[in-house]
């Protein structure tokens, strides 16, 4: 049991290090961005994650608001 532990800890450790080798090593490193955001073709494209979008269509007025507007 406690072998199984051991060379868990050990496993995640050396992937941890592996995965940070740019960040750790690299002056100036930084993660990579993984957000929809960060990639050009999507951008162009017009696509935004869904928390984007949801800010994006809040802003807009419906049409209670349109018709409101007219009135007034």
């Amino acid at each position: 049991m406690l072998t199984t532990l051991l060379i868990t800890v050990i496993i995640l450790f050396i992937c941890v290090v592996l995965l940070s080798v740019k960040v750790l090593f690299k002056k100036g490193g930084k993660f990579p961005n993984t957000h929809i955001e960060g990639n050009a073709a999507l951008r162009e494209k017009g696509i935004c994650c869904a928390k984007t979008q949801h800010k994006r269509d809040s802003l807009r007025k419906n049409l209670y608001d349109k018709i409101k507007e007219i009135e007034e």
